[in-house]
């Protein structure tokens, strides 16, 4: 069997050990089954809450368009942290980095005019850059000064929150009349076109191109990866940097590419959040993504397919949830935590063998860093 094969066989029981453990949290509380001992209640709640998390992740054009645009800014920001890992870094700085990406697309999208086809590739380049030069600090820190980049990038989302609660109370970016830190909206042209656009009367299918844009990019990090001498000098460092450089790579200027490229990612996810979700920015423009992608990339092992299949997967679960809460008594939060036990039996791959009882290892499937997936 492949690596490849094994790895995808482990993540799905990883899955499955979680819908377990998720069927039986919601059975212990359902109280009211429990006080009668209706034990075929609390089945059925089980299964009426699995299927209607299934049927608001995929059943439909709307649930499809939920999905997409839940999947969009996890992927994009899920890459930023991945890029990192294959160089040896734990880039927890993917929301500070969005929140700079959303502003400089943010300011082009308002301030800036011209065609659809000129306006909306400089906003989100300007994203780009915005999140690379976030990103980019981190790295410079990190070469110049041993400067650990879990610490510096904790520090500089802070500092990006605070600086955006800043403008926002700005003349330049406040929106007249509005006495709350909310921006302007970006022009008619800066919008990513909608990707159910042609049909006319669904205004409920909100999905935009910014999908487009992950792909895009996943499909350049997967390039990089696999077809440049940089992607190679990337995951060599990563791997063991004192053998990169014995080997006469300068590991230090490739810590400051891979947060360059980790703060280009995160910037996109936060350009297409402006321009294709919102229209403008907030204090909430981030959220909770820039930490949830952390989950992406260890659920992914950094691989590019494996990133796009885990943002995909959070991305149903969370548009699923939704049709869950609304349609059963199971709130919400059952999501974070299905996402929660996920993360957890990938990181903890002993105990997937002994629940499922598997005879092949999988001790390389628990590495966090260090250049995870190889």
């Amino acid at each position: 069997m492949t690596d490849l094969l094994k790895s995808l066989r482990y993540t799905l029981l990883a899955l499955l050990a979680s819908l377990l453990v998720g069927a039986v949290i919601i059975v212990v509380t359902d109280i009211d089954a429990l006080k009668v001992g209706d034990y075929g209640k609390a089945f059925t709640t089980v299964l009426t809450a699995y299927r209607s998390l299934f049927e608001g992740s995929f059943w439909g054009l709307r649930s499809i368009s939920n999905t997409i645009t839940g999947t969009t800014p996890l992927l994009l920001s899920g890459l930023a942290v991945s890029v990192a890992f294959k160089a040896g870094l734990f880039n927890i700085g993917a929301t500070g980095q969005m929140l700079a990406g959303g502003m400089t697309a943010l300011w082009v999208g308002f301030t800036m005019s011209g065609p659809g086809w000129l306006q909306v590739p400089l906003a989100v380049l300007a994203g780009a850059i915005g999140g690379a030069i976030f990103g980019g600090i981190a790295g410079v820190l990190k070469a110049r000064t041993g400067a650990h980049e879990v610490i510096t990038t904790i520090m500089l989302n802070s500092i990006a929150s605070f600086l955006v609660l800043w403008l926002l109370k700005t003349t330049l970016f406040q929106r007249e009349g509005r006495p709350d830190p909310i921006s302007k909206l970006i022009a008619d042209e800066a919008h990513l076109p909608r990707l159910f656009g042609f049909l006319e009367g669904r205004s409920d299918l909100v999905a935009h191109s910014g999908f487009f844009v992950a792909l895009l990019a996943t499909y350049g990090y997967w390039y990089l990866l696999k077809r440049t001498t940089l992607g190679f000098e990337l995951r060599a460092t990563g791997l063991n940097s004192d053998a990169a450089k014995y080997a006469g790579m300068k590991s230090k200027t490739l810590m400051v590419v891979a947060m360059l490229l980790a703060g280009g990612f995160a910037g996109m996810a936060g350009a297409t959040e402006v321009l294709g979700t919102y229209g403008y920015a907030s204090t909430s423009l981030a959220g909770n993504i820039g930490f949830d992608a952390i989950a992406v990339a260890l659920l992914g092992q950094s691989s590019p397919i494996g990133t796009l299949v885990s943002a995909l997967l959070f991305g149903a679960l969370q548009a699923g949830g939704r049709s869950m809460q609304a349609n059963t008594d199971v709130p919400v939060d059952l999501i974070i935590v299905l996402r929660a036990l996920i993360v957890m039996f990938v990181a903890a791959p002993l105990l997937v063998k002994a629940m499922f009882r598997v005879k092949s290892q999988f001790s390389a499937q628990g590495q966090t860093f260090r250049g995870w997936g190889g």
